[in-house]
């Protein structure tokens, strides 16, 4: 695969100096390489591969600005994805988010909220997908599942592919989610997981082994070999 389609697979992953240049820049305001270097008290050359890295990821805009007969000069201000990434960690709201879903009284409810949730995070991934099989032109089953498996891999889920018999199957060698996990007979976290990675893939997976039953991994299997793509589409 080349470096493009890994690129676009894959959620890169921040440097912590480079976060630190996107939350300074958090106000919405333009920004010029001096400013940026009083602010973070570093060097105009560290700034500018700093700058350069985030806008490659598409992080940050940047815009000429001309004076007369000077030199044009440069400024910096963050794209929408930079603000959202730039963001706090939504990670004890989504904590919170979860627990409230999960009391939910009515089960009806519950399993539909929890479906529509699933639903969603799947086409995330499945547009993704889309655009790497435009990009390779290889929409074979295994090769969209390693794709799959890849794009996991870039939102920090440690995943990899294997193989049941002839078919492909993903491992997902780690919780991703260990304090949403719930160990009950309910296990609604396993259960979305399953229904999101079937909508990203378009063909229905099934949890076939899983760590809270004492297996070494969670392991994600293709329940028919022949069904099309879509055919496990969870948004009904």
């Amino acid at each position: 695969m080349s470096n493009s389609s890994t690129t676009t697979l894959h959620i890169e992953q921040l440097r912590s100096v480079d976060r630190e240049l996107l939350v300074v820049m958090r106000s919405g305001e333009s920004f010029g390489i001096g400013e940026l270097t009083d602010l973070l008290k570093v060097t105009a050359t560290a700034i500018r591969q700093r700058i350069e890295r985030l806008l490659e990821m598409g992080l940050i805009d940047r815009r000429k600005i001309v004076a007369g007969r000077g030199r044009p000069t440069f400024e910096y201000r963050l794209t929408v994805e930079g603000h959202r990434r730039a963001g706090a960690n939504p990670a004890d709201l989504a904590e919170a988010m979860w627990q409230e879903i999960l009391s939910i009284p009515d089960a009806t409810v519950r399993k539909q909220l929890l479906t529509a949730v699933a639903a969603r995070l799947g086409r995330q991934v499945a547009a993704t997908l889309d655009r790497a099989d435009d990009s390779v032109g290889d929409q074979s089953l295994e090769s969209r599942m390693k794709r799959l498996s890849e794009t996991l891999v870039g939102r920090d889920i440690a995943a990899e592919i294997s193989h049941a018999g002839e078919l492909p199957v993903i491992d997902v060698c780690v919780c991703p989610y260990p304090s949403l996990t719930d160990t009950s007979d309910d296990r609604a976290m396993c259960r979305l997981e399953e229904q999101m990675l079937s909508e990203a893939l378009g063909r229905p997976l099934q949890l076939s082994s899983c760590r809270l039953d004492g297996d070494n991994r969670c392991q994600f299997t293709t329940m028919q070999a022949d069904m099309g793509p879509a055919a496990a589409s969870t948004s009904n």
